[in-house]
């Protein structure tokens, strides 16, 4: 059975919503991998963030085609290439984050379906992910972002990819529950993982004239309540342009929409559904005719660039849509209020005086 169709009064439809689903199946290639627009470069990150969308906003077919072609195309280490071009590896690279996410929407399928065979037929592949993920943890806690084809490991952090890792593992340990598995070396993991998110970000490379930078740690789940709502407060002048959204990096007149609906999906997981609702409205000046939607928009030039839409642009709109208008039984996926939170902060290696058990 096909949930029903989100909608938020006010700014969009479910007919529109609908039709953004539509404009990402209709870039889908043949072998159900979702580049980011057509004739782009596929990666695994973006492309399930995609068949989320999809399954919420009425594609079920082509969200399940999408959840094959991870499956197909997942290497024997549990990791997936960085970069693929009409199915021909660009970039074998391993990234962290990206091979991490498959959990996420394996439990926002499990959520949405309550599908017990799909997460069964998935759950091999989500353990060898996280299990490549959890063996790149750095001591301080942060994971090494990526892995060269030579097998040599950037032995740096980023503070975006290590908090969607970090709402991977709450995934990945939730999805352990249900198949009757113990990973708790997931859990010690994502302790360790939390804390230095929480307490020494400084550590991670810098990136902060990014807005992603700033957002990911509630986006992803480790700060949460007031301490998100600090950090978000923080920088909130540096990146949110009234009425278009917000930058993308603090030094570009850039807004972009899947930014602007990350920071959406952050702030109603605090609880803060004004200003998300505002923010959501303020983007779909980026809204094309087909229900997708334009990267972005150098609002001193009044110029949309790239010229292209993004299916992942797309995606993070059904997605902030969802979440705001509690449709389905995937809204809260990124709020985890299904997901555990309370790990152990165990092992640490960073030389904090911290407590060490929560």
């Amino acid at each position: 059975m096909s949930p029903r169709i989100p909608a938020l009064l006010g700014v969009l439809g479910r007919e529109d919503v609908r039709a953004t689903a539509r404009s990402i199946a209709d870039v889908q290639e043949p072998d159900g991998a979702v580049p980011w627009t057509t004739g782009g470069h596929t990666d695994v990150w973006n492309h399930v963030e995609a068949a989320m969308a999809l399954l919420v906003g009425g594609e079920p077919t082509a969200a399940h085609r999408a959840y094959d072609w991870c499956l197909a195309t997942q290497r024997d280490d549990g990791s997936w290439p960085m970069r693929t071009v009409a199915g021909v590896v660009e970039d074998p690279s391993a990234e962290t984050n990206m091979t991490a996410y498959l959990a996420v929407g394996v439990w926002h399928h499990w959520l949405v379906r309550h599908d017990e065979a799909f997460v069964r037929r998935c759950w091999p592949a989500v353990r060898r992910g996280l299990d490549f993920v959890v063996s790149l943890q750095l001591p301080f806690g942060g994971v090494a972002w990526a892995r060269d084809p030579a097998g040599s490991v950037h032995a740096d952090a980023l503070v975006a990819g290590s908090s969607s890792i970090f709402h991977a593992l709450t995934a990945g340990v939730a999805l352990a529950g249900l198949v009757g598995e113990a990973h708790p070396e997931w859990e010690l993991a994502a302790g360790r993982l939390r804390h230095a998110l929480r307490r020494h970000r400084d550590l991670f490379l810098d990136k902060s004239t990014f807005s992603m930078d700033w957002y990911y740690p509630v986006l992803g789940g480790a700060v949460r309540g007031d301490a998100g709502r600090d950090l978000l407060a923080g920088r909130w002048d540096d990146f949110v342009v009234p009425g278009l959204g917000i930058l993308c990096v603090d030094t570009n007149p850039w807004v972009t929409g899947a930014e602007t609906c990350e920071l959406v999906l952050a702030l109603e997981a605090l609880g803060d559904r004004g200003p998300a609702v505002g923010l959501l409205r303020d983007m779909q000046h980026l809204r094309a005719p087909d229900g997708g939607y334009w990267t972005g928009y150098v609002y001193p030039d009044d110029a949309n660039w790239p010229v292209e839409h993004t299916t992942y642009t797309a995606a993070a709109v059904i997605l902030a849509v969802d979440a705001l208008s509690g449709t389905t039984g995937g809204a809260g996926v990124f709020r985890g209020d299904s997901l555990a939170t309370g790990f152990p902060e165990l092992g640490l290696g960073c030389g904090c005086e911290a407590a060490l058990v929560r």
